[in-house]
């Protein structure tokens, strides 16, 4: 099973861009069963979650980018999205997806994609 994350890019601050994770060889029913998340990770900082979406829709939010950043996700298309909005140059990192279920042996992580924010 493969999470490929696209997306990233260099980006002006204030501006926005929308990253997508999908899975497409994952049976429907596992990834709709699935929570998902987004971290990233800066370079000489730990990896830290950005935002989750569990299975049902229910959205949190690490403090620093609640009211920018929308995570959501369309089963149907195995795909989450985070939409990043007025972004700041301290988001620049690398963004990772991550699903974890009831029928996944454990936690899944995609290759990251490069967010880079210029001031």
């Amino acid at each position: 099973v493969q999470l490929q994350a696209s997306g990233g890019g260099l980006v002006q601050a204030g501006g926005s861009l929308r990253l997508s994770c999908r899975a497409p060889r994952m049976i429907l029913s596992t990834f709709s069963n699935n929570d998902m998340g987004w971290y990233r990770q800066a370079p000489g900082k730990q990896r830290e979650l950005v935002a989750s979406i569990t299975s049902r829709g229910s959205a949190n939010y690490a403090d620093s980018v609640t009211g920018r950043f929308t995570i959501s996700r369309d089963d149907s298309k195995r795909t989450v999205y985070l939409q990043m909005n007025s972004l700041k140059p301290e988001d620049t990192a690398v963004y990772f997806c991550n699903a974890k279920g009831p029928y996944l042996p454990g936690d899944y992580w995609g290759k990251g994609t490069l967010v880079t924010v210029s001031s």
